[in-house]
């Protein structure tokens, strides 16, 4: 990958996330996921009528490396509220589990 396209997909990344409320780079679309994990978050943020983009990093390879460096975090899929990382599927799952999702989001103006 050269610095030019390792570039524009931190550029990508980081206005995707700058233009968004609440992102979610997982791999698929919200509509159909293509994992497990993916699916999880997609069914939490719509449990509690999040509205969220969702990016599918399966569309190219540099994305998928790209949101892993841009986060430094290994794994997809990726949730961002007000361009904050907030963590992959177990830490989604477990804030929600534990309640302390709902009033997070709330806190960040996302969730009614």
């Amino acid at each position: 990958m050269t610095d030019t396209a390792t570039a524009s997909v931190q550029d990508f990344i980081a206005q995707t996330v700058a233009a968004n409320p609440v992102v979610l780079f997982m791999k698929g679309e919200p509509e159909q996921p293509r994992c497990g994990f993916s699916s999880v978050c997609v069914q939490i943020l719509d449990h509690l009528g999040v509205d969220f983009v969702g990016v599918d990093v399966l569309q190219s390879e540099e994305l998928r490396q790209g949101i892993k460096a841009f986060s430094d975090w290994p794994t997809i899929p990726q949730l961002y509220v007000k361009g904050e990382f907030v963590g992959g599927s177990d830490i989604v799952r477990e804030m929600f589990q534990s309640g302390e999702l709902t009033p997070f989001l709330q806190a960040q103006g996302v969730l009614a």
